[in-house]
């Protein structure tokens, strides 16, 4: 006894998997439980009298009592609806003083005793209750016993089981997927009912048929509010409590009636409406990026590129973008001029004019992301003063500003098909409905995913996913375009082809583009200009070959695979490193500041050479180091050296000269760097 129970085979089981071992301690008061639960429906079942239970269905008070309760039932849904929907949607979305004492209201007629409701009830409604009487002169209405006043008492009890299954089910719910639809175009009506609502259908069904069954078969509040009226306050369930008085069978056969409404409900909510559709839209559509296209792949002629370029490759119009001929047209050049102010977390300006593709870079917690919200307007952690083509739009809702946004997650409407994604914005703008499907058809064409226009958006691959969210963007004709890692989920060849096309139609964009990367070759090949933000600031904002050459962030230039050493300027071209060590650079390299001077030195990891004994020669740098790490960079090898006189360091050199050297995790190791090779900025 305690020990575990296990199945009697391997592989028993869902799909051939080895159950675990249930221990005895918790399956057999689980087993108590269920029969518990068992045993009174059982004893419906058994004591009903089956010859006789279509007379007693049918009696005209049963029937009666039914209609009734059914009419109750639904104008209590309804009412429910129309209060408990919005009522869900505020303790989801905003946040207001008293909340938890909201939700605690709501909840309060869940665990209140049903006559105890009723007697609030009455003393709230009641011809001498607090609002009764205002109800009885001004409109004329009377509830206690009258059938509104057994609707008013199925919603109050009933009411709370939508509220529940709503509030959670909004709370579960991507926003990238309303932020998104906003940024295309959408007013906050047209995002709930095209976005929110589709994505909420099966909660919204879930909590409808709970709050329905729970009105059909409330008792107590209706009872003490509405009273027992035949054919005004009798319902079912009432009529079950008259009925255990004279006929206990007939009472039986309608209970074993109330039994399987509610048991029929239960199974229909059971998988199909709760969870399908919301854990769709909680999902990411790229968790399929290492996915291979297949047939439905990439469709651009081009290969993809191998090594980072220092500038962005020159498209010719009309060869290289020449398929875009009968693509929607962009903002004209100089209509998207962009100047921002940007205050709070991020504090900069920023300006670009029209055609301008600026890579954002940063550490995590630079403020990349936040500054595209705040020209989104959509985060209280910073403000942007937003000049976009001369109009000022800081205080416009993102719906108006006609910036479109792709974040990290692509944020495809998982109930739309890639068409309809795509047609998204130039629907939202007014573009009519045969138009904006062509216009979105052909954007797809252009992204080579044209043949995937029917799938939604968990039927394709991470690649595919991003081009459709890409179209969709392109689309709607932004003035603006945010790209927040559109890359990043993809697999290293799927990158390489999206790039590809990213890069060809970006050429052709008449407004701004800003996107967030943290990989170096996205930045120096589809950018015109690099921003670099550390801590909510702009470090530096320069052209690709610029940033590459000489990176005024540590976090940039090792993301650019150097070695960047902080440290301050000293005599006769020195720098003192702030990890400890001193490291000297050539005379005349460069404008080294005056001493004290913050500065940072920059060393490629082909400049560093390695030795096994103290090099003679050229070299002013040497150091002892021990190898910890070695890693394979296409055809080289890139070697980390740790040091106790300067801070790591890494070389890259060919696999044969670490074979020659006989390089292990360990190994005793002189690093040498010459003075030309040593790169210092201003910080």
């Amino acid at each position: 006894m305690g020990g575990p129970v296990r199945s009697g085979r391997p592989g028993a089981g869902a799909g051939g998997a080895v159950r675990r071992g249930v221990p005895a301690g918790l399956l057999v008061p689980a087993l108590v439980g269920v029969a518990f639960l068992l045993l009174p429906l059982v004893g419906v079942l058994a004591r009903t009298d089956w010859p006789s239970l279509l007379h007693h269905l049918t009696t005209p008070q049963v029937t009666q009592a039914l209609r009734l309760s059914l009419v109750v039932s639904g104008w209590a849904l309804l009412l429910s609806l129309l209060m408990g929907v919005p009522l869900a949607w505020l303790l989801a979305r905003v946040p207001f003083p008293g909340k938890a004492l909201v939700r605690s209201l709501v909840l309060l007629p869940m665990v209140l005793p049903p006559t105890v409701g009723g007697v609030a009830l009455l003393l709230a409604f009641g011809r001498r209750g607090v609002l009764g009487p205002w109800l009885e002169s001004t409109f004329g209405l009377t509830l206690p016993f009258h059938t509104a006043g057994a609707v008013v008492a199925a919603a109050f009890v009933a009411m709370p089981f939508l509220v529940i299954s709503l509030e959670g089910a909004l709370a579960g719910l991507r926003p990238s997927l309303e932020e998104t639809a906003a940024s295309l175009g959408a007013g906050p009506l047209r995002v709930f009912a095209t976005v929110t609502l589709p994505l909420l259908a099966p909660a919204l069904a879930a909590g409808a048929a709970l709050t329905w069954a729970r009105a059909l078969g409330e008792f107590g509040a209706t009872i003490t509010f509405a009273g027992n009226l035949p054919g005004a306050t009798q319902t079912l369930p009432l009529q079950v409590y008259l009925l255990l008085q004279d006929s206990p069978e007939a009472a039986t056969s309608v209970s074993l009636l109330l039994l399987v409404i509610a048991m029929a409900v239960l199974v229909a909510l059971r998988g199909r409406w709760t969870g399908g559709a919301v854990r769709e839209a909680r999902a990411t559509p790229l968790e399929g990026a290492a996915a291979p296209d297949g047939p439905a792949g990439f469709a651009d002629p081009g290969a993809p590129e191998e090594g980072v370029t220092l500038e962005k490759p020159p498209i010719r119009p009309g060869v290289d973008a020449g398929a875009d001929a009968t693509a929607a047209p962009a903002p004209a050049a100089g209509e998207s001029d962009l100047r921002a102010e940007l205050t709070g977390y991020t504090h900069f300006p920023l300006t670009a004019p029209a055609g301008t593709t600026i890579a954002v870079v940063g550490p995590n917690g630079a403020g990349k992301t936040t500054l595209l919200r705040a020209l989104l307007g959509l985060t209280p952690r910073a403000h942007a003063e937003v000049l976009l083509g001369g109009r000022d739009v800081t205080r416009l809702p993102t719906h108006r500003r006609e910036v479109a946004w792709v974040p990290q997650d692509g944020a495809l409407f998982p109930h739309l098909s890639a068409l309809a994604n795509t047609a998204y914005g130039l629907r939202a703008r007014g573009v009519p409905r045969a138009e904006a499907r062509r216009q979105a058809r052909e954007w797809l064409v252009r992204l080579g995913v044209g043949e995937l226009a029917g799938r939604r958006p968990a039927q394709l691959s991470g690649g595919q996913a991003q081009r459709v969210a890409l179209a969709r963007a392109l689309a709607a004709r932004p003035r603006l375009l945010l790209l927040d890692e559109p890359l990043a989920a993809l697999d290293q060849t799927t990158r390489a082809r999206v790039r590809h096309t990213l890069r060809r139609h970006l050429a052709g964009f008449g407004g701004v583009c800003l996107i967030v990367t943290h990989d170096p070759v996205e930045a120096v090949s589809l950018a015109d200009r690099v921003l670099v933000l550390e801590g909510g600031a702009a470090v530096q904002d320069a052209p690709p070959a610029e940033v590459t050459r000489h990176p005024r962030s540590p976090w940039v230039a090792r993301m650019l695979g150097g070695n960047a050493w902080e440290g301050t300027a000293g005599p006769g071209g020195t720098v003192e490193l702030a990890g400890g060590g001193l490291l000297t650079t050539a005379p005349g390299e460069g404008t080294l500041p005056g001493p004290g001077a913050p500065v940072l030195a920059v060393i490629a990891p082909e400049a560093v050479s390695l030795h096994l004994a103290r090099p003679e020669g050229s070299p002013r740098n040497v150091w002892s180091g021990t190898v910890r790490e070695l890693t394979a960079v296409g055809s080289r090898l890139r070697v980390l050296v740790t040091s106790p006189e300067v801070p790591a360091l890494v070389a890259e050199i060919t696999p044969a000269a670490a074979a020659d050297l006989g390089l292990a995790d360990g190994t005793r190791v002189w690093t040498a760097v010459k003075a030309t090779e040593v790169t210092v900025v201003g910080l």
